[in-house]
């Protein structure tokens, strides 16, 4: 690789993380509250493992008599872990499901107490990224609300918009007005697609299935032909699209949409700045679930342990990771204040 390319790839790297870094740098520096010592069982998908292991060995380096032993099951059984006493901490790259609260609140009569740890990807296959609304490059939209995106996918209407079936509906004029809008997503019981219609089509189930083309990850794709990008691929090839999806990798014919909740905005782009911040209403979160009942204090170890990942070095290990994104200091004051 040329030298000035080389220079140019690492400046650009520097700032991009330092642009995020800098976001957390009020956050408080980890102060251990007392000496601990045993183990700390964490359950977890196998995406999060990066970031875990500069978690373990950054609480290592404050409590050399703790150990941190990691099962990378994935999402799916974390949750179990937990209800089952195989685990202490369930570490998940989305929201547990309905199912999975019902379960454990099944056996022990009480929800397990959940905690933000970190901001999803912004672009990182499989790191919980950020959903993007996108349309064909030539299509003149430039921003929609989640209850315009609730009527075009949804069937249910919950946010109150009325259904839209063309691109006239969305204020497009000429050529475009009287044109049928065609939809591409991820499949519905996905883990993005339950995203999805968990956030914006506030968990109905029922969408329109006769104008959506679902694309489900096949086990055959690398990250690069995931379903993410196999979505944005179909889109490219149809000018009367639109789509859900992750920002690509590489350069697609397809633009992404600035979102707002509702009409009285702010319309927002997916960047880091803005899932850090919040201010995007369609980022997700890394989540820790613990057992702990109404009233009682929680574990030493797992407290300490939560409270090294929520510090700013345990925040800073998430941004030397790459992937996924830290939170901001508000959050985390709100996550710390659940562990007393």
């Amino acid at each position: 690789m040329k030298r000035w390319l080389q220079t140019a790839l690492a400046v650009t790297l520097a700032g991009s993380i330092s642009s995020v870094s800098a976001l957390d740098r009020d956050s408080p520096p980890y102060q251990p509250g007392q000496s601990v010592s045993g183990i700390v069982r964490v359950w977890e998908s196998e995406q999060m493992q990066s970031v875990t292991r500069r978690w373990q060995e950054g609480f290592h380096r404050y409590h050399p008599n703790a150990r941190v032993v990691v099962n990378r099951q994935g999402s799916d059984t974390a949750v179990a872990g937990l209800y089952t006493g195989s685990a202490d901490v369930a570490l998940l790259g989305r929201d547990p499901t309905a199912s999975e609260l019902q379960a454990f609140e099944w056996i022990f009569r009480y929800k397990p107490t959940q905690l933000e740890v970190m901001t999803g990807s912004l672009d990182a296959p499989g790191k919980s990224p950020a959903l993007v609304a996108f349309v064909h490059k030539d299509n003149p939209l430039s921003k929609l609300t989640l209850a315009q995106l609730d009527a075009i996918f949804g069937h249910d209407l919950r946010r109150g918009e009325q259904g839209i079936r063309t691109w006239g509906q969305l204020g497009l004029r000429g050529k475009w007005a009287n044109r049928p809008i065609h939809l591409y997503g991820f499949d519905a019981y996905s883990g993005s697609g339950r995203f999805f219609r968990h956030l914006v089509l506030l968990d109905s189930r029922n969408m329109n299935w006769d104008r959506v083309r679902e694309i489900a990850d096949r086990n055959s794709d690398g990250p690069e032909m995931g379903a993410g990008r196999r979505i944005l691929y179909s889109l490219s090839k149809d000018r009367l699209g639109i789509a859900v999806s992750n920002l690509p990798l590489g350069k697609l014919q397809v633009k992404p949409l600035a979102l707002a909740v509702d009409v009285t905005g702010p319309f927002v782009a997916a960047t880091k700045e803005n899932l850090v911040s919040r201010n995007y209403p369609l980022v997700r979160a890394g989540i820790a679930l613990i057992n702990r009942a109404s009233g009682q204090a929680v574990d030493p170890t797992v407290k300490e342990f939560l409270r090294y990942i929520l510090s700013r070095e345990g925040q800073d290990d998430i941004v030397k990771e790459g992937n996924f994104l830290p939170l901001n200091p508000g959050n985390i004051e709100v996550q710390l204040h659940q562990l007393d």
